[in-house]
């Protein structure tokens, strides 16, 4: 795995770091500590917490985005309580060298796979959504292409229509992938998201979130995504938000409602 830590660095470097866990003692007690192993070869680290009512009617797989929070960023920023206490079941975990994941190959997609699995044996009477923002939702559009995933339907946020156009705005990152996808062509085209969205399997819904001042990810990739969705799917925008900060900026009570919105209607 060290080749892989090398390989990363120009891309996640400053974000493998050491995972540190939000929740008090009192608040860790309502949450279960498991692991997966991924197909990409990293042992996976993630929390499920039951829905508050205690009678749920899905559980809801989140996905983070690039960060040091890995699955902090959803306990952190109060989507797991919105979720538990409008009657969801939650799961968050780490993508591979990520949190408290161990470093595997780029195949994300493949952890999210695995965790989909796992997180349906929860609830197994219960249909499985996904929320996946920024990182967890470009990647979450490879893994429903996936025989294997088990996912029911989808919330993508902030989702990068291909690796070379996100890039594009690091530099050193950029070069990096450039003679990467040099020497693996064939990888370049398996991992194309906005292509790659019209093999989506099993999804019964999509609905994709995205902000007009998200300069790194902006509407015109969630046009671009719903254009080449087969399933059903809608597009929600915000005036005004940072990249994967929606739920930070002035319209979070709209956009939590929203995510209610969906989840209510495709889980019903």
């Amino acid at each position: 795995m060290i080749l892989y830590k090398l390989l990363k660095k120009p891309f996640f470097g400053k974000f493998m770091v050491q995972w540190r866990n939000p929740l008090t003692e009192e608040e860790q007690k309502d949450w279960e500590r498991f692991s997966v192993k991924s197909k990409s070869g990293g042992l996976l680290q993630a929390l499920f917490a039951k829905s508050f009512s205690g009678v749920a009617k899905a559980t809801i797989l989140l996905g983070h985005p690039m960060g040091k929070e890995a699955k902090a960023y959803f306990l952190k920023n109060g989507y797991t309580d919105l979720l538990r206490s409008n009657g969801y079941n939650v799961v968050v975990f780490d993508i591979n060298g990520f949190g408290e994941s161990s470093i595997a190959n780029f195949n994300f997609a493949d952890d999210i796979v695995a965790m989909s699995i796992k997180a349906k044996t929860f609830a197994p009477d219960l249909l499985l959504g996904y929320h996946g923002v920024s990182l967890g939702g470009q990647f979450g559009t490879l893994a429903f292409t996936d025989d294997a995933h088990v996912v029911d339907f989808a919330i993508i946020e902030s989702a990068a229509t291909s690796l070379d156009e996100f890039w594009i705005n690091f530099p050193l990152a950029y070069k990096t992938l450039q003679v990467l996808n040099f020497f693996l062509p064939n990888t370049k085209k398996k991992i194309h998201m906005v292509e790659r969205i019209k093999d989506v399997k099993h999804l019964k819904s999509i609905l994709f979130i995205y902000s007009h001042t998200d300069t790194l990810t902006p509407v015109t990739m969630g046009v671009r995504f719903k254009n080449n969705c087969p399933v059903a799917s809608k597009l929600y925008t915000v005036p005004n938000a940072e990249h994967a900060q929606i739920m930070k900026s002035e319209h979070v009570e709209e956009y939590k409602n929203s995510i209610i919105s969906y989840f209510d209607t495709a889980s019903s």
